[in-house]
C-alpha cells in the first residue's frame, strides 16, 4: 500500500498481503509442512535467527504470517501470534508470560472455559487466580498481590454483555507493574480498540466474528513486538498450538468484510433488544446499546457499536428457556457467535455449565437467562422467531 495511513476498511482488505512471482490477487493458501533451503549454512542461519525467512509451518507460513500481519494492523499492535482456537490464544498468552508463584486477577463475567482453564489448569503449575465483580474497580485493586502479574477481563462479556472500563483498568495494572489482557471477540477490532485505552494485549477467537460464517476454528494474540513477539511467539514455536494455513486464509477473506458485518450485526442486535424488553415473560434485557443498561455511557465512548450479542432473561427459569429456545425455526440452536446465522443457547447448560452452581450464580448466570448472537438474517424474521419462542 502507497499510503501511509490508509483507512480501517482499506487495511483489513489489504494489509499484510505480499505478492509471489506469480502476481496473484488474491492471497494464496501455502499448504506446506516445511521449506527447502539453498545450502546447509542457509537452513543454519534461519534455524538460529540469523536471517529471516520459513523454517517449519508449525511457527512460520506466509498464508497464517499474512493474517497476523492484517489483524496486528487493525488493532493496532506491533505483532500478532495466531494459534489454533481462541482458548489456544489465552493460554498461550499466560504460558509465554507467567511463571509459577504468579498470579492473574481475572473478572468473573468471562466465558466459562477461560475460567476453568484459570483454576483447573494453570493452578496445577502454580499459577493462582483471584476472581473479582467486573466493573468494581476496587474489588481488582484490591486483589492485586506483589504476585500479580496480570489482570484479564472480557468486555463486552461473555453473556450478560458488561462493559469494563479499559482505560481505568489499564491504569490500575500499570500502577502496579501488571499487564492487562483484554479479550476483544465481542466488538472486534472494527468497533473497539484496546490497545488504543492502554490495554497490553488482546487476545481473539477468530472463530467468531472474524470468521463471520462459521468456518473455522482459531485464534489470535495481538500486541507489542517484545512480549507477544518473542515469548507468546516462542511459546507457540515450541508448543506448537499452531493455526492452519486455510483457516488463515479464510480468517482473511472474513476481515474484508468485517466492519460491514459489525454493523449489520449491531444494527439488528439494538432492534430484537428494544423488541424483547417489551415482551411479557421478560424479565430483563442485556444489551449495552439499551440507555438502562447499567454501562451504556462507556460503552458509548468506548465502542463504535454495540455488537451483535444479547441476552435475556425469563420468568420461569430453565423450563422457560428450553421451552422458547426448542420452539425456534429460524434461530440455531448452537452455543457457538459471530455467525452470519442467528445462533441461540442456554449459557446455564451450554457455555457455563461446566461451572459449579456456586460459580454460575457469582458470574450472574441465571437458569432462565437465553443468548442470542444476532446474524444476518431479516430482523423481522427473526422477531417473529422468538415470538414463536415466547408464545411457547
Amino acid at each position: 500500500m502507497s499510503d501511509d495511513h490508509p483507512g480501517f476498511d482499506t487495511r483489513a482488505v489489504r494489509a499484510g498481503q505480499h505478492r509471489t512471482a506469480e502476481q496473484e490477487h488474491s492471497e494464496p493458501i501455502f499448504p506446506t509442512s516445511s521449506y527447502v533451503f539453498g545450502s546447509a549454512a542457509e537452513a543454519a542461519a534461519r534455524f538460529s535467527g540469523e536471517q529471516p525467512g520459513n523454517i517449519y509451518s508449525r511457527f512460520t507460513n506466509p498464508t497464517v504470517r499474512t493474517f497476523e500481519e492484517r489483524l496486528a494492523s487493525l488493532e493496532g499492535g506491533e505483532r500478532c501470534v495466531a494459534t489454533a482456537s481462541g482458548m489456544a490464544a489465552i493460554y498461550a498468552t499466560c504460558a509465554g508470560l507467567l511463571a509459577g508463584g504468579d498470579h492473574i486477577v481475572s473478572s468473573r463475567s468471562i466465558f466459562g472455559s477461560t475460567t476453568l482453564l484459570f483454576t483447573n489448569f494453570l493452578g496445577k503449575f502454580g499459577i493462582g487466580t483471584s476472581f473479582v465483580p467486573q466493573n468494581d474497580l476496587a474489588a481488582w485493586e484490591a486483589s492485586i498481590r506483589p504476585q500479580t502479574r496480570l489482570l484479564f477481563l472480557e468486555t463486552p462479556s461473555n453473556p450478560l454483555t458488561e462493559v469494563a472500563d479499559i482505560r481505568a483498568l489499564a491504569e490500575l495494572a500499570h500502577r502496579h507493574d501488571c499487564l492487562l489482557v483484554v479479550d476483544n471477540c465481542f466488538c472486534t477490532p472494527a468497533l473497539q480498540q484496546p490497545l488504543a485505552l492502554g490495554a497490553d494485549i488482546v487476545v481473539h477467537s477468530a472463530t467468531k466474528y472474524i470468521d463471520g460464517q462459521g468456518r473455522c476454528v482459531g485464534g489470535a494474540v495481538v500486541g507489542d513486538a517484545g512480549r507477544v513477539g518473542q515469548e507468546i511467539y516462542g511459546f507457540l514455536r515450541t508448543c506448537g498450538p499452531t493455526m492452519s494455513p486455510f483457516n488463515a486464509w479464510v480468517f482473511l477473506k472474513g476481515l474484508e468484510t468485517l466492519s460491514l458485518r459489525m454493523r449489520a450485526h449491531s444494527a439488528s442486535a439494538a432492534a430484537l433488544a428494544r423488541w424483547l424488553r417489551e415482551q411479557p415473560g421478560v424479565q430483563r434485557v442485556y444489551y449495552p446499546g439499551l440507555e438502562d443498561h447499567p454501562q451504556h455511557e462507556l460503552a458509548s465512548r468506548q465502542q463504535s457499536d454495540y455488537g451483535g450479542i444479547l441476552s435475556f432473561e425469563l420468568a420461569g427459569g430453565r423450563e422457560a428457556a428450553w421451552r422458547l429456545i426448542d420452539a425456534t425455526r429460524v434461530c440455531s440452536i448452537t452455543a457457538n457467535l459471530g455467525d452470519a446465522k442467528t445462533t441461540i443457547t442456554h449459557p446455564a447448560t451450554t457455555t457455563h455449565g461446566r461451572l459449579t452452581p456456586e460459580q454460575r450464580a457469582e458470574a450472574g448466570i441465571a437458569d432462565g437467562l437465553v443468548r442470542v448472537a444476532v446474524g444476518l438474517e431479516d430482523v423481522d424474521d427473526l422477531r417473529a422467531d422468538l415470538a414463536r419462542g415466547l408464545d411457547a
